[in-house]
């Protein structure tokens, strides 16, 4: 397997396992399992409200920062990295 195909396939795994992640907390959690989570309190508010309106938003923006690190990594592993 070529270099490219190497960075190009870790790359697609990546953004596979964190699109999932993403798809579970924001339809999930936030619309499908809401009234099942809503029997649970998380700061005063039941759960699944919480995280259609704030838990998905700080699950996207961890995510973002996860996918920032493992780019670099890969960049560097590759030696593709800017500095």
């Amino acid at each position: 397997m070529s270099k490219k195909s190497t960075y190009w396939n870790t790359n697609l795994k990546y953004l596979g396992i964190l699109l999932s992640i993403w798809f579970i907390v924001s339809f999930m959690f936030g619309i499908v399992l809401a009234e099942i989570l809503n029997q649970f309190q998380f700061l005063g508010f039941p759960l699944g409200f919480w995280f259609a309106h704030q838990g998905a938003i700080y699950a996207f923006v961890i995510l973002i920062f996860i996918y920032v690190y493992l780019m670099n990594r890969l960049d560097k592993k590759h030696d593709v990295d800017e500095l």
